[in-house]
């Protein structure tokens, strides 16, 4: 076909020329929906814009005005958290007991009672011998350190005087005499002088000289005298001898490094002992004081400080950070002062724990169930030239340690056979005051007392015989001596008549001091 042909042909429609369109209401509003998620987005983009330039700290990019700050070098007082006004500590400490003749009177009155001679078992369920404490109920027993009471059937947490005649014999009057003069010989400033110890004898006398100890050892051994004061239910908030414990805590805060920790000084190979001694008593302090803020800060670092002490895998010696030795008898008293302090709240962890444990495995002999010192089956350490003519071999004081430690952390006897050798072991080592033997051997009988207490039965009979034996006849009677122990023990050259008077108070105070550890659980 040619293109003319083409150019004939007229196509015609129907449909609206462009030009003649004309949108209907429908169609506007179609093509509105169709825009309208985009002008959404748009609006959200805008906003999202609008607040990040908002947010620039454009002040950054220009210069601040500039401050002149005047300061002096006066030194900002030492911040203390303390205590509601009324049951402040320091208020506390203006109160001078020694010439408070109405406390004096009630001292007398309140331990002076009779006596009963009887076995301890058999106030068993006495309501008479049991503290109203709630710590006092069958099922609980969480304050299992050394220094202070807790619970269970066989004792009260404050049950002290309650429970007194449990022991039989004169306990009573001995606890009551010992700590009269614990209080008599403290120091003004709160600590126990070691050395110069009867310069401070309160009540007027001085002719109580014989005894001395080694300076060094003050902090070690106020914490001893405060743990006894505690262990008799005696706080920062209550008991006759409150005054006496605020003054040696004030005390201990003041010897303790902010910085790392240590409660003392770094000197010899004693200052690790006298940490944790001190660490104990800072730590049972706190918890019988119902948690006073005041020491919490103190406890912390204290501990802490004997975390960093140990070995890696391993338990503790002397020296800080650690070099990998390690020895039972340092190691029983970080146990305890850990085990307080995470009855106070502070969290220890389960290797810290099972370390100790297999240090103990390590070095205890199979066969005979002793417990070495730093070798399996060693004998206690004794000083060359110092107290190496005191025989070794009469206390079995490793073997007491090693015991108790292993009920405090949770083992049993009836799962644990080596226990019973233990404790076998301690029957054929039986506490007597034998001074001219120098058999006499305080420390051991502290940590046998408590050892064979938790092992109950024919055990702690046995033993308990022997101790009051040994303890209530070698208690001084006479002029100033009287309530004190002559430091006869191969440590005694160390702790002087301070430190034998406050450990055999502590021996005293087993009959209520905590329940049966597995027992109260």
């Amino acid at each position: 076909m040619s293109e003319a042909r083409y150019q004939d042909i007229q196509i015609e429609t129907t449909l609206p020329k462009p030009w003649e369109h004309e949108d209907s209401f429908n169609d506007v509003l179609y093509e509105w929906m169709n825009r309208a998620p985009w002008l959404a987005i748009s609006a959200a983009a805008h906003i999202v814009v609008i607040m990040l330039i908002a947010a620039i700290p454009w002040n950054l990019f220009f210069p601040p005005d500039e401050v002149v700050i005047e300061a002096s070098t006066a030194q900002a007082p030492e911040e203390v958290v303390e205590d509601p006004p009324e049951e402040e500590p320091e208020e506390i400490e203006e109160i001078e007991t020694p010439e408070e003749p109405i406390i004096q009177d009630y001292e007398v009155s309140d331990h002076n009672e009779v006596d009963v001679d009887q076995d301890f078992e058999m106030t068993d369920g006495d309501p008479d011998m049991m503290s109203n404490s709630p710590f006092d109920q069958k099922n609980f027993n969480n304050v299992i350190g050394v220094g202070g009471g807790a619970g269970g059937k066989y004792g009260g947490r404050f049950g002290g005087r309650r429970n007194l005649r449990a022991g039989g014999g004169g306990t009573a009057q001995a606890l009551a005499d010992g700590l009269e003069w614990l209080k008599n010989h403290q120091a003004p400033d709160g600590s126990w002088d070691l050395d110069e110890y009867w310069i401070n004898n309160v009540s007027g006398g001085t002719d109580c000289s014989e005894g001395a100890g080694v300076h060094i050892q003050d902090t070690g051994i106020t914490g001893l005298a405060l743990l006894a004061f505690l262990g008799d239910g005696h706080t920062l908030r209550e008991g006759l001898y409150k005054d006496v414990v605020t003054k040696g805590i004030k005390w201990m805060r003041k010897e303790q490094d902010p910085e790392t920790g240590l409660l003392g000084q770094d000197i010899g190979e004693s200052f690790l002992y006298d940490h944790s001694i001190a660490s104990l008593a800072m730590a049972e302090a706190y918890v019988l004081s119902n948690k006073t803020p005041i020491l919490s800060g103190t406890v912390r670092k204290a501990t802490n400080y004997i975390t960093r002490a140990r070995n890696p895998y391993g338990a503790w010696r002397y020296q800080v950070p650690p070099i990998g030795e390690n020895d039972t008898s340092v190691t029983g008293w970080m146990v305890f002062a850990l085990k307080s302090a995470e009855e106070g709240g502070t969290k220890i962890s389960k290797e810290t724990y099972a370390g100790a444990l297999t240090w103990f495995d390590e070095v205890t002999d199979p066969g005979t169930g002793r417990m070495g010192y730093d070798t399996i089956g060693s004998l206690s350490s004794r000083v060359d030239g110092v107290n190496d003519d005191f025989p070794a071999d009469k206390g079995e004081a490793m073997t007491a340690v090693g015991l108790l430690c292993r009920f405090f952390m949770g083992q049993d006897p009836k799962e644990n056979p080596i226990m019973e050798k233990h404790a076998n072991l301690l029957l054929k080592r039986l506490p007597e005051w034998d001074p001219e033997g120098k058999g006499t051997d305080m420390y051991y009988w502290y940590y046998g007392s408590y050892a064979m207490f938790q092992m109950g039965g024919t055990h702690w009979k046995k033993w308990k015989k022997a101790m009051e034996k040994a303890i209530l006849n070698s208690q001084r009677k006479d002029g100033d001596y009287k309530g004190s122990w002559d430091p006869v023990g191969p440590w005694g050259y160390s702790g002087g008549r301070v430190y034998s008077t406050a450990i055999l108070v502590l021996c005293l105070e087993v009959y209520f001091r905590y329940a049966r550890v597995l027992g109260a659980r």
